[in-house]
């Protein structure tokens, strides 16, 4: 037998054994787990509809998620997409009071995530700011101009066909929305992992100053996953807008974490440099299910909410904790 068949199983061998050991593995595992607690937990569970709507706890933050987590693996950070989501929304909403139509109702909200994310992405990559002080500071600039805007008012009167965009269902229980977060988890796979960009984006986050000499164009590329993360936070605020059908300045409020709790869940470094679309991808399964299993029980709003923040400490100090353990 030729060395080359020998060591082709060893190979594949190999491969099975680290796809087993991977923090994706783990949590698929954990996924199912909880998918089957809740169907033990409460009788409504497996019912059909009902985990339809559980995809709308997740889908929405996963899209933002999926531009976040490039963006974190490129060593930058965006706290500001809830920020943008209700700007965006208030935007959408004055435009609906004008009766403007479902489809330039879409490109407005697309259009002032984008424009956010270029102001994000020139503050920090034109003038040099740690991109966390400056999207802290946007965080609050854009949703304090939604708190100008509407006041304690709501805006409302959105078209009828703007509705499909966050409650239409493209065939029996699939909604639209899942049906969008399965195409861009897909899109943002292939970006990450199949194309020289997301090599690049990996090459910076673990040695920014060495991709620079390498020829990638650094301040380009963290750029251009600035805008790609203000535009996921326009396609979120379209979805959300549609699917409550009204606008209030509180609407996404702390998005923010569950984002970043998502993210990192899905085993991207905090400090850059490595992680994978398919980790973040069952990272929003796990979060959704958790959420929606605790809303079945009816566990209070604030219980939820510090199960995140736990879940978020967690994850970032496991890897430490494992460290010191072994160490």
């Amino acid at each position: 037998m030729s060395d080359t068949a020998r060591h082709i199983p060893d190979r594949l061998e190999s491969r099975a054994a680290r796809l087993l050991k991977s923090w994706e593995s783990l949590l698929l595992a954990v996924a199912v787990g909880i998918f089957v607690a809740n169907s033990l937990a409460s009788p409504y569970f497996l019912n059909a509809w009902n985990l339809s709507d559980a995809t709308f706890n997740f889908t929405e933050k996963a899209m933002i998620a999926f531009a976040m987590a490039m963006l974190i693996i490129a060593g930058e950070i965006d706290l500001s997409v809830a920020s943008i989501i209700a700007l965006a929304s208030t935007a959408m909403g004055a435009a609906a009071q004008m009766q403007v139509g479902a489809p330039v109702l879409v490109l407005i909200g697309l259009g002032v995530g984008l424009a956010c994310g270029a102001f994000n992405g020139l503050l920090v990559t034109g003038m040099g700011l740690p991109s966390i002080v400056v999207t802290i500071g946007t965080m609050s600039l854009f949703r304090g101009i939604s708190y100008i805007v509407l006041g304690d008012q709501v805006f409302k009167g959105y078209p009828s066909e703007f509705s499909y965009f966050g409650q239409g269902y493209v065939w029996w229980v699939i909604s639209f929305e899942f049906v969008l977060f399965a195409v861009l988890a897909l899109v943002y796979g292939v970006l990450l992992h199949k194309t020289n960009f997301g090599r690049a984006v990996f090459a910076i986050g673990n040695n920014p100053t060495g991709a620079l000499f390498s020829g990638i164009r650094v301040q380009r590329v963290k750029f251009i996953l600035f805008l790609l993360t203000g535009l996921m936070a326009g396609v979120a605020s379209v979805c959300l807008t549609s699917r409550l059908g009204s606008t209030r300045p509180s609407i996404a409020f702390g998005w923010e974490l569950e984002v970043v709790t998502m993210v990192v869940l899905g085993g991207v470094n905090i400090l850059g440099g490595s992680g994978t679309i398919p980790g973040v991808v069952i990272a929003a399964f796990v979060m959704g299910l958790v959420t929606f299993g605790l809303g079945l029980l009816n566990v209070p709003g604030i219980v939820m909410s510090i199960f995140i923040g736990v879940l978020l400490i967690g994850v970032i100090a496991l890897p430490r904790l494992w460290a010191m353990w072994r160490g």
